[in-house]
This record gives structure tokens, C-alpha cells and sequence, in this order.
């Protein structure tokens, strides 16, 4: 299959661990990348460790809060390979742990800004794209944190819950454009941004004996599995699947 011919994703938060999974598994399904991150350092280790080549990638630095910068990754994708067809609008930050008197405005606009901003620019200027093709998928990703509250986490809490609402949203305006959307919601999950977290609880080991105590699988998922299932739901597999989520958390949400 000759580039052209490729189908062609464009994944924000590509320099991360659940982000450049899923950028191994399309690579390796012969798919054009646009890898999308706000550290070009960590976008070009990814493209080295994946061992990408120019004529099938590109990376493009981005704050996905700002429509400046997502206008133009999906400007930047379309002049290169002429299409959008897949759309992992992936990235996002869990922000600072403190209970809801104790967390500033500030802490509640960073998070939204990349978390539900992000997510709602990404949409905004990718289903065009995909409106004109009438065809694409698009997975946003939410989290656990999207179906459940816990304490301390209130700014992330509320964002992954807009992401729900937006997804579904979407996918009901898109559908009959040929267009899917679905959402993943991964649990406790061994990334970075999980090590932060735990970092920010106080305890970082009590915290991961809880949350390997309250998973039925008894353990951490890793970036690979959230990945499989991102992979699944970007792809001709999953062609009557849309407005759906799909939980990633060992079992937890199951009790």
C-alpha cells in the first residue's frame, strides 16, 4: 500500500505512555501518523523508538488548549497526507490533589483547559475534515475518573465527566455523517501520570496497595492494554460502534 493509499491518524498526547502505544499499534498496521504533543524532545524519541520514517510521520507540537495550535496540527495533517481518517483526541493532565475549598481557580481553568478544551478544539476542527470524506472514528479519551467521584481530584474528576458528555454529544451529531466517536476510560493505569498522582496523595504506596485492593484483576493495567482497545476502536473492526464507552480498569467499575 503506497502512502497515499494509507490511512491516516492523528493522535495528541503522543509523547506519552498510553499515547505512543497506540502510535506502535497503527505504525504497525501500516497507518500514517500525526503525532501531537507539547514536548518535541519526547515526540522525537517517540519517532525514534518506533523507528517512523518521514515519508508515513509527522510530529507537530502543540498546546491542544489553544485553537491556534490545534488548527493548525489538523492544517499541518491534511496538507501532508490529505486526510483524517482516525482521531485519537488523547491528550490530557490530572492537575494538583487538594479538596474542593482548598483548590484554586487556577488549578480548576489549567485542567479544563487541556481536558475538556483540548478535546472540544480537536473535535471542533477534525470532524470537518471528516465530514467532507463522510467517513472517520474518533476516540476521546475520559477515564474512570469519568464515571465515579472519589476525593481530591475534583477539577480532573470534572473534566473526564465533560469528556463523557461531549463524546456523546458528538457522536449523535456525526453519526450520519458515516462518522463514529466513542470514548476509552482507562483506570489505574502505569504511566506517568499516574506516578504524579500517586505522588500527590501523600502516601504513594498506601495509594497503590488501594487501588490494586480495589481492582478485581489485583494489579495496574499497562499502557499497552489501554492501547489495544484504542486500537480496536480506531480501526474497520469496531464499524458499528459509536457513542460508546469503554472502560479499561481491571474490572473495578464491574462491583
Amino acid at each position: 500500500m503506497s502512502q497515499a493509499q494509507a490511512k491516516t491518524a492523528v493522535i495528541t498526547g503522543a509523547a506519552g505512555g498510553i499515547g505512543k502505544e497506540l502510535a506502535r499499534r497503527m505504525a504497525q498496521r501500516g497507518v500514517n501518523l500525526v503525532l501531537v504533543d507539547l514536548n518535541e524532545d519526547a515526540l522525537k524519541s517517540v519517532v525514534r523508538e518506533l523507528n517512523l520514517e518521514d515519508a508515513s510521520s509527522l510530529i507537530v507540537t502543540a498546546d491542544v488548549s489553544k485553537e491556534e495550535d490545534v488548527q493548525n496540527y489538523v492544517n499541518k495533517a491534511v496538507e501532508k497526507f490529505g486526510t483524517i481518517d482516525y482521531f485519537a483526541n488523547n491528550a490530557g493532565i490530572e492537575g494538583p490533589m487538594g479538596l474542593i475549598e482548598e483548590q484554586s481557580v487556577k488549578a480548576l481553568d489549567l485542567v479544563y483547559n487541556v481536558n475538556v478544551r483540548g478535546v472540544y478544539l480537536g473535535l471542533q476542527y477534525v470532524i470537518p475534515v471528516m465530514k467532507k470524506q463522510k467517513s472517520g472514528a474518533i476516540l476521546n479519551t475520559s477515564s474512570l475518573a469519568g464515571l465515579m467521584g472519589a476525593p481530591g481530584m475534583s477539577p480532573y474528576i470534572m473534566s473526564k465527566h465533560a469528556v463523557v458528555g461531549l463524546t456523546r454529544v458528538a457522536a449523535n451529531e456525526v453519526a450520519p455523517h458515516g462518522i463514529r466517536v466513542n470514548a476509552v476510560l482507562p483506570g489505574t493505569i502505569n504511566t506517568r501520570m499516574m506516578r504524579q498522582i500517586e505522588a500527590n496523595s501523600g502516601s504513594a504506596d498506601d495509594f497503590k496497595v488501594a487501588n490494586e485492593a480495589a481492582t478485581p484483576l489485583g494489579r495496574y493495567g499497562e499502557p499497552q492494554e489501554v492501547a489495544a482497545v484504542m486500537n480496536f476502536l480506531l480501526s474497520d473492526e469496531a464499524s458499528f460502534v459509536t457513542a460508546s464507552l469503554y472502560t479499561v480498569d481491571g474490572g473495578m467499575m464491574g462491583q
